[in-house]
């Protein structure tokens, strides 16, 4: 099983959205970054585990878990022109985007904010926290997943 943190705007996308969708599950659509795109096309399974993270809030961190639903598949966004992921070089027989499928997992008691991770000696060498990384998606160690599941609980 692999670990992910998946940035998500709460104004956009929160985890409270998530949790409302029907079978609280919602497509993970428009990644528009090459890396975090291959992170879902090459490593995501099924059941693996997700730090649902707001950002650009504040105070900006991880709020639920929640997991990994489905195979990638192709971002219907990138071929929809009325979409603002749009991207008139993919197509459906070449799609240079895909997304998987993310799922309620469980609730934190509380959100762990970004200042809390930087202040825990423990995740000092999370991905996340790396001066200069702004990646939507990122790997997570089971470690630092416990210590953060851990600090919200």
């Amino acid at each position: 099983m692999n670990y992910w943190l998946m940035k998500s705007e709460p104004d956009v996308f929160s985890f409270d959205d998530l949790k409302s969708r029907p079978q609280q599950s919602e497509p993970w659509d428009g990644v528009r970054n090459y890396q975090a795109r291959n992170f879902m096309r090459d490593e995501m399974k099924v059941g693996d585990l997700i730090l649902f993270y707001h950002s650009n809030t504040n105070p900006a961190g991880v709020a639920g878990v929640a997991e990994v639903a489905s195979e990638p598949y192709p971002d219907p966004t990138a071929f929809d022109k009325k979409s603002k992921y749009y991207d008139p070089k993919s197509a459906p027989e070449n799609p240079r985007w895909i997304l998987v499928d993310v799922k309620y997992h469980a609730d934190l008691k509380r959100l762990v904010s970004l200042q809390e991770m930087k202040e825990a000696p423990a995740l000092k060498e999370m991905v996340v926290l790396q001066r200069g990384n702004r990646l939507s998606i990122t790997p997570v160690t089971r470690k630092e997943f416990n210590i953060i599941c851990e600090l919200g609980s």
